[in-house]
């Protein structure tokens, strides 16, 4: 258990810098390029975000690491500690100095998160229980919730859009993650089983959007607008997702669903303290300036 935490935590720094390095590098891309190839393809050539992602990478492994000793019970609201490096390391590049508002905000969002998640306690669950019916209104559902949020990132601006976009990013990579749980299954049945499987494509064509989505939200604001709401909306999806497709279990009744209610009542807070900081917007808006 001593190294599930202790690889949970390091995954959380390492996405932490991960995320710092891909903010700083997608703000100073123009509004022009937002959601569209172009900027996936100039941000290839910055040895900045390719050093993001490789860090994400190496994130990654920790968390497998975490994973193998340890209940994702434990791990995910762990690595969720990713919030309170990320934040205040953003704000040490940016050389600003965050007041009471932003670290209420940061601390409100990775606690709340972890509230949620440890009183919900998802566990279980067959990635070959899921229908076809099921998936296909899993996948509108989500669709539904893509296009809303990017409606609302078109009519907003500043860090709410950054937020809104980060919502569509977080809602399909917590679809990602249910895809990938199907992908893998179907592996153990061999590579052409998987082949066979349009969970497959389909994971491929949610990793690539999820990463466009994820890039135009750390271009649209600051890193707080964005980190938060993405890592609060993704494990949010895959839980509802397994529990619906893969009859995966969370815990209920009042004193546990209360809790879960309060934690996420708890993130929204914290969000909404971030998106209205206005230092955080200016220090946004500095950085663009800058390597404008």
């Amino acid at each position: 258990m001593g190294i599930a935490v202790l690889a949970s935590l390091t995954a959380g720094a390492c996405f932490a810098v991960a995320g710092v390095m891909q903010q700083w590098a997608a703000a100073a891309r123009p509004d022009t390029e937002a959601l569209t190839a172009r900027l996936l393809g100039h941000l290839a050539r910055d040895p900045l975000w390719l050093c993001g992602i490789g860090l994400a990478v190496v994130a990654y492994g920790f968390q497998s690491l975490a994973l193998a000793f340890g209940p994702l019970s434990l791990v995910q609201p762990l690595i969720v500690a990713e919030l309170v490096f990320a934040v205040p390391l953003s704000a040490w590049v940016h050389r600003l100095r965050l007041g009471r508002r932003e670290w209420a905000g940061t601390a409100a969002v990775a606690a709340g998160l972890a509230l949620a998640l440890l009183a919900a306690r998802p566990h279980g669950g067959d990635p070959r229980a899921a229908g076809p019916l099921s998936w296909l209104l899993v996948v509108g559902v989500v669709t539904a919730v893509v296009c809303g949020a990017l409606t609302v990132a078109r009519a907003v601006s500043g860090p709410w859009r950054a937020s809104a976009t980060a919502l569509a990013a977080g809602a399909v990579m917590g679809t990602q993650s249910v895809l990938l749980a199907a992908t893998v299954e179907r592996l153990r049945h061999g590579l052409p089983a998987a082949l066979a499987a349009w969970q497959t494509y389909a994971l491929v064509v949610a990793s690539v959007g999820g990463l466009l989505l994820i890039q135009s939200a750390f271009q649209q604001g600051p890193l707080a607008a964005s980190m938060t709401v993405l890592d609060a909306t993704e494990p949010v999806v895959a839980v509802c997702v397994g529990v619906l497709l893969f009859d995966e279990t969370v815990r209920t009744g009042l004193p546990v669903s209360a809790v879960t209610v309060a934690g996420l009542a708890l993130v929204a807070a914290g969000i909404v303290c971030l998106d209205t900081s206005p230092v955080l917007a200016a220090a946004h808006g500095r950085h663009r300036e800058d390597r404008g």
